[in-house]
Parts: structure tokens; sequence; C-alpha cells
């Protein structure tokens, strides 16, 4: 494979498309980038059509893709968190598209398509929960935190981690989470409460998660599988996810209006809901795979044992309504974290 030799922090260029027999096709990727070279590698295999793909997080994702609407240098974005997908698709960024695929998909999956009016589908699901050090709890003598509540304890001051919600999918899904667990003037007050046990808002929604497992902070808000990964590979961390109810992300996949290799795009598309192609980030990711004919192995969360809540992605998934929390985050917490 061409980009074997690349390192992991480095991105798979945009400039730098080999010629392949059957064409080629541009993708932004929003999941980690050993999974995002894990499709290039078994797509190109499979089709012979070659994969420029770039990573970015959520956030980064939708602005580019917003700067260059008139002039778009993406085919089709894979991966992020589902409400930046619908809100690509509420603003005419993404074009409709109906895979054959859609036959096999679980009914989360399928209900994202419907609100995205064909313009999203959603290809795995996480929820959202804490990680926690167990080895450096144990030392202090400190349980971990069960519940949102459980944050506010001292113990936990200038020990958390969570992401931005501005660059993170995950960080949105939080404030979203806690504006409908305890309505959006309690969910700030907890939130500014939050603020003073936070030591760092991170870029990325999996960088609380891997700063736990070194034993950087106590305890991290993170995706659960984020988490799972860090148990599995014997970090000395635990999973909780907090019993007033959590929320929960679909991650989602788009095709970018204007896409200068449709058929292409539509080709990974397909390929992207295929089990040979969810089983890899179901096995190596924890995802739960949209796909019901892809099997979820015995670490990955079960979300029949997680307290989601009816998670509203029509409101909170919505343009208008994640700039006014973003603003009001901006405004109240990230101004008094500076």
């Amino acid at each position: 494979m061409k980009f074997a030799g690349v390192g992991i922090g480095a991105l798979v260029a945009l400039a730098a498309i080999p010629a392949y027999a059957q064409g080629s096709v541009t993708v932004m990727c929003g999941v980690q980038e050993e999974w995002c070279k894990a499709m290039v590698v078994a797509f190109e295999k499979k089709t012979g059509i070659g994969v420029a793909m770039t990573r970015k997080s959520a956030g980064e994702a939708l602005a580019q893709i917003r700067a260059e609407a008139a002039n778009p240098k993406i085919d089709i974005w894979w991966g992020s968190s589902g409400d930046p997908h619908l809100q690509a698709a509420e603003e005419g960024l993404t074009v409709a598209y109906e895979s054959g695929q859609m036959k096999d998909l679980q009914s989360w999956a399928e209900s994202q398509y419907k609100q995205s009016q064909g313009r999203s589908v959603g290809i795995y699901a996480g929820a959202l929960g804490f990680v926690y050090n167990t080895e450096m709890l144990a030392k202090r003598g400190i349980q971990p935190p069960k519940c949102w509540a459980d944050l506010l304890r001292p113990e936990f001051k200038g020990e958390i981690q969570m992401p931005n919600p501005n660059s993170s999918g995950g960080a949105y899904t939080a404030v979203a989470t806690l504006v409908q667990i305890f309505g959006e003037d309690a969910g700030f007050d907890y939130l500014k409460k939050l603020n003073e046990s936070v030591n760092q808002y991170t870029k990325s929604g999996a960088a609380p998660a891997a700063a736990v497992a070194r034993g950087e902070t106590l305890v991290g808000i993170s995706w659960v599988n984020d988490s799972v990964i860090q148990k599995v590979n014997k970090f000395p961390v635990e999973i909780s996810t907090p019993c007033e109810g959590t929320g929960y992300e679909i991650g989602s996949m788009s095709i970018l209006k204007g896409a200068k290799n449709l058929e292409a795009a539509k080709k990974f598309y397909d390929f992207a809901l295929t089990p040979e192609a969810q089983d890899y980030g179901a096995t190596n990711f924890q995802m739960t795979p949209s796909n019901k004919r892809s099997v979820l192995p015995p670490d990955a969360p079960k979300f029949e044992d997680v307290r989601l809540i009816d998670y509203n992605f029509q409101k909170y998934g919505m343009v208008e309504e994640r700039k006014r929390l973003l603003g009001r985050w901006d405004a109240e917490i990230k101004s008094a974290a500076n």
C-alpha cells in the first residue's frame, strides 16, 4: 500500500493521489487515524479506486466543508458524530443517496438517514461516559465517579479532562446531554461548577481517555469506546456511565454536494456500510456497528447496559441550536476557564 510508511501523526496527503485504473475519491475522515488508514487499504484493495484521505475532528471538518462549499475538495465525509452531519444536511452541503445496504442497517442508522432526508446515514454508535485511572484513585483513596453529580466532589477539583465542544462532537453531545437532563439553566450551572475541576479542555474527544491511561489526570469525560480501547490495551482504567443517564452519538457519513468524484464516492459509501468494512472498527475500536450482520466484539459497550437518555437529535443537531449553545458555553464557561 502506497502510504504504509506514513507515521501515525502524519496525514495521507490529498495532493499525492497515484494513478488508479478505477479512478479516485477524496475522503474526510472523522475517526482515529489508524482506522482511517485501514479503510483506505481495504477500499483500494476491494475496488481498485484510489483514496486520498485526511483526518479532522467534527468541528474542523464542518468548518472546512462550509469554507469550500463553492468548490469542494472533499467527495465524502466519513465518521464524526451525527450532529454536524445533520447541520451539513440542513445547510445543503450534502446530497441524498440511498445505498443498497440500507436494508441491513440498525434502526438508529435509518433514523439518521430519515432525519437528514437521505443526506447522511449512521455507520457506528457510541455512548458518552467516564473513564478513570484505578491505580491513582486507589492511592488517594477516592471512590470512582458513577454519576454526573460525582464529578463535582471536591476530590476531583483540577483532576478532570473533557473535550472542547467547539472542536469535539463528543463534548457538544455532553453539553446537550446535560441540558436535556437538568434543563438548560441548571445544566449550565452544572457546567460552571464542573469547570472548576477541569484541568484541560482537549481538542479531540479521544484525548481525555488517553490522558487518564497515561496517568496525567484522574478522570476523563469521553466516548465509552475510546475508554474501552485503553482498557483492552491493559492500561489501569475502568469505565462507568452516568447514573442520571447519558447521551450517545451516531457516527455518520455524508456525500458532499458538488463532489468531483461522485460515482467513486457512492462506491465508498456502499462499502462503508458493509460488515467487511465495519468489522474492523468494531474489533479494533470497540464501536457498535450499524450493519446488523456485523459482529460486536465482547469488550464493546452494549447499549442495553447503559442508561441512555432520549437524546433529541432533531433539536440539538440543528445549526442554530448548536450555535446558540456553543455561544453560551463560550460566554459562560470558556471565558471563565481562560
